[in-house]
């Protein structure tokens, strides 16, 4: 069998869907599906803060639009009720939200897909691999069975963090977007050597859970030290997105300057990247961390916050 044929009925296995179709980045899936899937007759409801390449592959599409309020499920109602009069409506959205490490309430989400006849497309790039008991991301951490008609993830992050992204949903729906998706059709394919090692990935992944019990480990030991210790954590308690607010701009990139001197890497994020006044130090929790350096990252957090006056 060809590898990349390979590698697409093993994510599709891994999903629990039907088939799978590769590109070269999730960013390339994003932009080739919604102007396959919808028409003018149709409807895109998303979610005001999903992903870049989420609002630019909808930006191609002639379906209409709306945007309901972050997680704001009361305002997604109040859409699909808006958009009665389409043929079809599709709701979209992050898993989790890569600036918030926050999940999308994806059985309310599905309950309201089901009541007005929706169907619900969903982001995974920020949880496939390490999110849910195999890593198999929202649906499985929150205890749903798979039933989000389509599904975009990444190979770059969890999955062996180099490149390639992914659509698996229905077989219809792979085999249409194989006709018509333009980044695949006029886009190279991944190299095989991407392809075997994302391979051996899902191998390790469907055959041994250590590193999600892991990463699960050095998730909640973070979070947990870095609260008492008096900095504000958003996001989901299991995710490994820790953003530490700061809020001021000039304090977040200051703060991870600072942090690179002591020898740790962390990221300052600040508008237009997030909303003005909501500046963050991103931190991302990995499996392969020690218990040793995540020590001495809450210590850097700790000695730059006092001198900062972050925290007390």
């Amino acid at each position: 069998m060809d590898i990349h044929r390979q590698l697409e009925k093993t994510i599709a296995k891994f999903h629990g869907r039907e088939d799978a179709i590769l590109y070269a980045a999730c960013f390339d899936a994003n932009a080739g599906v919604f102007e396959v899937l919808t028409t003018k007759d149709d409807a895109i409801i998303s979610d005001e803060l999903n992903h870049a390449s989420i609002i630019d592959g909808i930006r191609l599409s002639k379906a209409r639009r709306a945007l309901y309020k972050h997680l704001d499920l009361g305002d997604l109602e109040g859409k699909l009720k808006e958009t009665q009069d389409c043929r079809r409506r599709m709701i979209v959205t992050d898993g989790v939200f890569s600036m918030d490490g926050d999940v999308a309430p994806l059985k309310e989400i599905i309950s309201l897909a089901d009541r007005y006849n929706a169907i619900v497309f969903m982001d995974e790039c920020h949880s496939t691999g390490f999110l849910g008991a195999t890593g198999r991301g929202t649906e499985e951490m929150l205890g749903i069975s798979p039933r989000v008609e389509i599904i975009n993830s990444t190979l770059g992050k969890a999955l062996g963090g180099a490149m390639g992204g992914y659509t698996t949903g229905p077989r219809e729906v792979i085999e249409l977007l194989r006709q018509r998706s333009r980044p695949y059709l006029f886009s190279n394919s991944l190299a095989p050597s991407i392809v075997g090692s994302s391979l051996k990935v899902f191998e390790m992944l469907m055959s041994d859970s250590s590193f999600t019990k892991n990463l699960q480990k050095n998730v909640s030991h973070f979070r947990n030290e870095m609260i008492k210790a008096g900095f504000k954590v958003l996001g989901n308690p299991k995710h490994p997105i820790c953003p530490v607010l700061l809020e001021d701009a000039k304090l977040a990139s200051q703060f991870a300057d600072e942090m690179l001197k002591e020898g740790i890497y962390v990221i300052g994020f600040s508008y237009p990247v997030v909303p003005k006044g909501k500046a963050r130090i991103r931190v991302q929790i990995s499996a392969s961390h020690s218990l040793d350096q995540i020590n001495t990252c809450i210590n850097a957090f700790k000695t730059i916050g006092r001198q900062l006056r972050v925290i007390n």
